[in-house]
């Protein structure tokens, strides 16, 4: 499959690029470790921060250019788009201000002697990332691992191609020398074939559940460390004493965010009974309401899907949960016309035994169980292969932290939907993946900690 810029709004054909060549995988790895066996891997750290302030000044200075190519490329809304640059702008500056810190010796009480960790670069990574956040995905991997001297080499998703060319100009523009970040047009073989080279040392990956497990097998066989973030199934959870207004609102905002193409999206609505109804005529009122169209026109609620094929797949995915006894409540089928839209979709009535309980709807289709308790809402939540986000809405604070510590996810919040914050860290369990990304704990990720001690 070649890489290929194609607008979801309308179906044009913007650029397509060549695969890059075996020669250029070469030079760039060569680059890579040239770079970090020099001193500014080794040594200097204020270059390397510096660098980090100057990407998010450029990433500030271009925001307007950079979040239209963005709409324009995968089709997110221009609000959330400008949204998204200036989120990489802040993520660039919080490790510029923190990683000083995080890559200080922390020493180590012990009746031996004198101890400490140092922290230094574990090696050159190998990224793989995916279209949905076209700039943030990638700096989420790029501020940390500059800040640390870990050279990356990056794949991004073969449908952004004109995104992936712009990170890799601005970290460019912005002063960084060869070798810091190096954008990659290949194929998942050839980035197998990366991941074996003795010079590569982490692999981060975003994706589908099939990539993620592919590039584990490939990692753990060549004993590299790797963190993965995959799919999600979201609960959004309404107790029977919640704002309900609030959450109505709330919820639906969490599904049809990016056209509902978030990992954290909020995909499964666990509803009180007492509630239920009431939410759910909330909700097909608020979905009629949205006006789908030009990602770049301000009062567009609700975009087109990334791709012609995921609006398809989607449309199979309804249609089989259908078959297999989910009511179809509004919506369920792709919208005549240039681009690819997809109607604001709502199911119910689903069982356990149809593939839908456990499936992840990349797209504004949302799910509606209904539970008689905490306990109910519970055992609903936590059968599921997945655990990414989550949110519960309640008015009674204590009632939702216990049932918050219950539900088995990476992370939940609690009257809200799921966000992202530099300094907050990112990662799930089960078969959402592995590691973290932002934070101290994401930072730690591809630090090589050496223990030091001096006996007494």
């Amino acid at each position: 499959m070649s890489y290929q810029s194609v607008n979801p709004f309308n179906g044009q054909i913007l650029k397509t690029y060549d695969f890059h060549d075996q020669a250029k995988i070469d030079e760039s790895l060569d680059h890579a470790e040239k770079l970090l066996k020099s001193d500014w891997s080794k040594k200097d750290l204020e270059k390397r921060l510096a660098l980090l302030k100057k990407v998010a000044s450029q990433l500030r200075a271009n925001k307007e250019k950079l979040a239209q190519l963005m709409s324009t490329e995968m089709g997110k809304l221009i609000k959330q788009s400008l949204g998204e640059v200036e989120l990489c702008a802040n993520i660039a500056d919080y490790y510029a201000q923190n990683a000083e810190k995080f890559l200080s010796p922390q020493k180590y009480p012990t009746e031996i002697g004198e101890a400490w960790v140092e922290h230094h670069p574990l090696g050159v990574i190998m990224a793989v990332e995916p279209w949905n956040f076209p700039f943030y995905q990638l700096m989420r991997v790029f501020a940390p691992n500059c800040a640390i001297g870990n050279p990356v080499l990056a794949k991004h998703a073969s449908i952004v191609p004109q995104c992936a060319e712009a990170f890799e100009k601005i970290i460019h523009d912005s002063g960084a020398p060869a070798g810091v970040w190096t954008n990659l047009f290949i194929s998942t073989d050839q980035v197998a074939e990366i991941i074996k080279d003795p010079r590569v040392q982490g692999v981060a990956l975003t994706g589908s559940e099939g990539a993620g497990s592919s590039v584990a097998e490939q990692a753990g066989k060549y004993v590299k460390k790797s963190t993965l973030e995959l799919g999600g199934n979201d609960v959004f959870i309404v107790l029977d004493d919640a704002d309900l207004q609030r959450a109505i609102k709330v919820g639906c905002q969490a599904r049809i965010n990016n056209a509902g193409q978030v990992c954290t999206a909020a995909k499964r609505f666990i509803l009180h009974e007492k509630i239920a109804e009431q939410f759910k005529q909330g909700m097909i009122e608020a979905f009629k309401n949205l006006k789908t169209g030009d990602p770049l026109d301000e009062s567009t609620s609700l975009g087109p899907l990334s791709s012609a094929s995921a609006a398809e797949n989607l449309y199979k995915q309804v249609v089989k949960a259908v078959d297999a006894g989910a009511t179809l409540v509004l919506g369920g089928k792709p919208i005549d016309g240039a681009g690819n839209f997809f109607e604001a979709t709502i199911l119910e009535n689903i069982e356990e035994s149809n593939p839908a309980w456990y499936e992840e709807f990349f797209g504004p289709v949302s799910q509606l169980y209904v539970a008689k308790d905490d306990d109910e809402i519970v055992k609903i939540a936590n059968q599921s292969h997945y655990g990414l986000g989550g949110a519960i809405h309640s008015k009674d604070i204590e009632r939702a932290k216990k049932l918050a510590s219950r539900v088995e996810t990476g992370m939940i919040w609690i009257n809200s939907l799921t966000q992202t914050a530099p300094e907050l860290p990112f990662g799930g369990v089960k078969r959402s993946g592995y590691g973290h990304e932002l934070s101290e704990l994401g930072f730690n990720e591809f630090v090589q900690k050496k223990l030091v001690v001096i006996p007494a």
